[in-house]
């Protein structure tokens, strides 16, 4: 498949499906000004390719009684990759932890959290992280409020005709 940013249509398909995961292809194929053969053949390339990874529910954290967000710098003792596998390993399998993001700087990792309370939170840290071998450090911030979130990425030029 070629560079799907290389298509305006491709463009105009991704920044549509962003928004809503769940149009039909008719309805999509309208969005974008095509017919719905050549949008359900880039669709499945997309698909097929990684480029279109998966379709979700996006959640209201609140209205699931998980209105906790937790950001976690954590730093790793020895900087070896057995010790860096081992954490991936461990976070990736813990469902509270939304994102995790390897970093420059201070820190090793950044974490996203979501947890019911204060109370998981410090469960969490005591049952989970603290127990994975190599955690020198972890400082961990409480958002007050979200002031932006969006998932979908900056499509650019798919305006373009």
């Amino acid at each position: 498949m070629t560079d799907p940013l290389d298509d305006v249509l491709r463009r105009k398909i991704l920044v549509e499906l962003q928004r809503n995961g769940r149009l039909t292809n008719q309805e999509l194929a309208e969005r974008v000004g095509a017919s719905p053969s050549p949008v359900w053949r880039r669709v499945r390339d997309m698909e097929e390719s990684g480029v279109i990874r998966r379709y979700a529910a996006l959640l209201d954290p609140e209205a699931v009684g998980i209105g906790e967000c937790v950001f976690a710098q954590v730093t790793i003792e020895k900087h070896n990759r057995e010790m860096y596998q081992n954490f991936e390993r461990v976070v990736g399998s813990l469902p509270e932890v939304l994102e995790c993001y390897a970093l420059t700087g201070d820190a090793d990792f950044i974490l996203k959290i979501h947890v019911r309370s204060v109370r998981d939170y410090d469960r969490l840290l005591t049952d989970h992280l603290f127990r994975i071998p190599g955690v020198q450090h972890l400082k961990s911030s409480f958002t007050l409020r979200e002031i932006k979130f969006e998932t979908a990425l900056p499509v650019r030029g798919a305006d373009e005709d």
